[in-house]
């Protein structure tokens, strides 16, 4: 058996990597694999390579809304648009490769925490109130996750793992490569469920 992780790139401001994130781990662990999460800033990726955000269009961020919303559905993933969409995320991200860094799991339940917070509950994850509150419920002491997104350590980390997303073909979230073999989209799910079960097609 192939036991090749498969990485996942997700935005923190993503609908589509909040999806993609409730399904990734189960489908993979069905096949035997395992995921390697990478927050990554879609901003930064999409100033690479020189495209704009979909919402950022009117007629693409009308049909942009109502897909996120019917993607969900059809996926059996509660979703709700927040009022603030999108919004700045690297704080969540730095705080996730803050963890990563010591605690992959952690990092993934961050991960988790912080999507399922913005994307069904409608918390800002660029207030940094609102994300000392996330961070405490997994454990931060006071003012101890903000410590971390201030960190020149922890900014340049996110720069890092940015081009190194760009230089590997990252161009949208989610982004998934699976023995080398890049899938963009959360619905590439038949695509990746096929190459599991029987490998390259």
């Amino acid at each position: 058996m192939n036991a090749t992780p498969i990485d996942f790139y997700f935005d923190f401001s993503s609908p589509y990597s909040y999806i993609a994130s409730e399904w990734i781990e189960a489908l993979a662990a069905r096949h035997g694999r395992t995921v390697e999460w990478k927050a990554v800033m879609l901003g930064a990726v999409f100033q690479a390579a020189e495209l704009k955000s979909p919402v950022s269009h009117p007629i693409k961020r009308e049909y942009s809304l109502h897909d996120f919303e019917r993607s969900a559905r059809f996926a059996g993933v509660p979703l709700a648009i927040p009022a603030k969409f999108p919004i700045a995320t690297q704080n969540a991200a730095r705080v996730f490769w803050f963890l990563h860094a010591d605690d992959p799991a952690r990092a993934v339940a961050w991960a988790r925490l912080c999507l399922r917070a913005y994307f069904t509950q409608g918390t800002d994850l660029g207030d940094a109130a609102a994300l000392a509150g996330l961070a405490a419920q997994l454990g931060f002491e006071p003012g101890g996750a903000e410590r971390v997104w201030t960190d020149p350590a922890w900014k340049n980390r996110l720069r890092e793992v940015n081009d190194a997303a760009v230089a590997a073909g990252v161009f949208g979230a989610p982004f998934f490569v699976l023995d080398g073999e890049p899938f963009w989209g959360n619905d590439r799910r038949p695509q990746i469920e096929r190459w599991l079960e029987r490998g390259p097609f």
